[in-house]
């Protein structure tokens, strides 16, 4: 009887963890495929623009889209701490003349979590209802994810910056793309985790 029972513990037990790598497997390639691979033409307009810092070239971009009047303001989060707005503005020395009127900077947070929550605060200081995210490509979606969950009520549009962290070759011809993806595959789910249980998150 006892053995019987093992035996169908071990079943269940083999079932379930084989039922679990496969769901975290299709995931996984869900959560690849939305990585872009390629730079998009952005052709709509928002309230606001916020870039995510990171990687030297989201803030580029994302200051070329505000002097397109993609946006009314842009916000530059997770900036460090020492860093001077003067020094941003020699990335884009064409579009200086932005950072006294319409630029904003956030050197408080520290992390992803941290640039959603200010850039709430920043979206709701400036009643914007519509946004476009800068991040890089493999950022976007744990990106699009925390900040939709802190607005929920507010349209964001993806502008995904092509980062050299992964190839132009597909992920699965390299190693340490594949790993990277994955380790931010892990640190997506973690997020979601998170913002499941965090019920007044978005309060």
């Amino acid at each position: 009887m006892f053995a019987g029972l093992a035996r169908w513990i071990g079943f269940l037990t083999m079932t379930v963890a084989a039922v679990g790598t496969l769901l975290l497997a299709g995931g996984f390639f869900w959560f690849a495929m939305q990585i872009s691979g390629e730079e998009v033409t952005l052709e709509r307009k928002a309230d606001g623009i916020v870039a995510l810092t990171g990687a030297a070239s989201r803030i580029p971009d994302a200051i070329e889209l505000l002097a397109a009047e993609r946006g009314k303001r842009l916000l530059i989060t997770g900036v460090h701490r020492a860093t001077r707005a003067t020094e941003i503005a020699r990335l884009t020395p064409l579009y200086s003349k932005y950072f006294i009127c319409c630029i904003d900077l956030d050197r408080s947070a520290l992390n992803t979590l941290g640039n959603a929550l200010e850039t709430k605060r920043w979206t709701r200081e400036h009643s914007f209802n519509s946004l476009i995210v800068v991040t890089s490509n493999w950022h976007m979606p744990r990106a699009m994810a925390e900040i939709a969950h802190q607005l929920p009520d507010v349209a964001l549009i993806a502008y995904p910056v092509i980062s050299e962290k992964v190839k132009t070759e597909p992920w699965w011809q390299n190693v340490g793309t594949a790993r990277f993806l994955v380790a931010e595959y892990l640190k997506y789910l973690f997020a979601l985790t998170r913002m499941r249980l965090d019920v007044d998150g978005a309060a």
